[in-house]
């Protein structure tokens, strides 16, 4: 009989293949959760907001560490936003930097209901002024540099006398072809308030955490005190889409919070065609863009 029974010694070896395989895994988890934090992460581009510098269909490599890598913001495979923390950064995002971000939100929305990553190119920092002239954008009034790939899809350029009602700040006389001057906020600055300027400010005021109401006797009041005046608790950046006309930007819906920042991506390291589904198989691989493979982003 004693034969028959399995000793300690042989159970624990039939034990020890699962025990190496749950700490393999267990490792790998880590691993993928600190490089896709704080190193390296994937990102897909939806829209044709940055061509022909980045196609839609194109998927990225996110340098994330160049700014700071952080923990997730969401949890994972919801909108759930859940606290997050960032390491310190490499260096500071520069202008003409392509940025990866948390999207802020459309113009009227403290914040987006869906946690949503955007790409845009960096133009112009906290501090800077920001105006656009017959599509010629100006920062601290110099021109600024045109990106390699940047392009208009018509001629017509929207003339300053026709504003656009969807433009930021709400009820500017701006248009994507004519907007500004504008300075991005930086943190310290003081913005004077008036219940003729409130329209302009007050979305920018309630994503940095505050409550905006009237007070009693007709002023503005910011967390029930009566003030006259904001002061920026944030730097921020202004951010456009090298597709110029066929780009819903800063010029739309406002600044970038750098707390937002993502990272910058590097390459391209796969592409092809979003739009046919992955069950038809034979056209999707027909669609891949082997011109687009290893481009490097600038």
């Amino acid at each position: 009989m004693a034969k028959d029974q399995p000793t300690n010694g042989s159970a624990q070896a039939k034990r020890e293949p699962v025990k190496d395989f749950f700490k393999d895994l267990a490792f790998v988890l880590v691993a993928f959760f600190f490089l896709n934090s704080f190193v390296l992460a994937s990102f897909e581009v939806p829209t044709g907001s940055m061509e022909n510098e980045i196609m839609t269909g194109d998927f990225l490599f996110v340098n994330k560490y160049l700014y700071g890598g952080s923990t997730p913001r969401t949890i994972p495979f919801t909108n759930v936003r859940i606290p997050w923390f960032r390491l310190p950064a490499f260096r500071s995002v520069e202008r003409g930097d392509v940025i990866v971000f948390e999207f802020p939100g459309q113009r009227d929305e403290v914040q987006s209901p869906e946690f949503t990553f955007y790409l845009k190119r960096a133009i112009a920092l906290w501090g800077d002024t920001v105006q656009i002239v017959n599509r010629v954008v100006y920062v601290n009034g110099k021109p600024s540099p045109l990106p390699r790939n940047m392009k208009f899809n018509s001629f017509r350029i929207r003339p300053a006398d026709d504003p656009d009602p969807r433009i930021f700040p709400k009820g500017a006389p701006y248009n994507e072809d004519n907007w500004g001057p504008m300075a991005v906020p930086k943190k310290g600055d003081v913005i004077p308030l008036s219940a003729g300027s409130l329209d302009r400010w007050q979305t920018f005021i309630e994503r940095e955490g505050h409550a905006v109401t009237f007070a009693s006797d007709g002023g503005i009041a910011i967390d029930g005190k009566p003030s006259s005046s904001y002061t920026v608790e944030r730097n921020y950046i202004f951010g456009m889409g090298d597709n110029r006309d066929n780009s819903l930007d800063c010029r739309f819906w406002g600044f970038i919070p750098t707390d937002n920042l993502i990272g910058t991506p590097m390459i391209v390291y796969w592409s092809w065609n979003p739009d046919i589904p992955i069950v038809d198989l034979v056209a999707k691989i027909r669609s891949i863009h082997l011109d687009r493979l290893g481009t490097l982003i600038k």
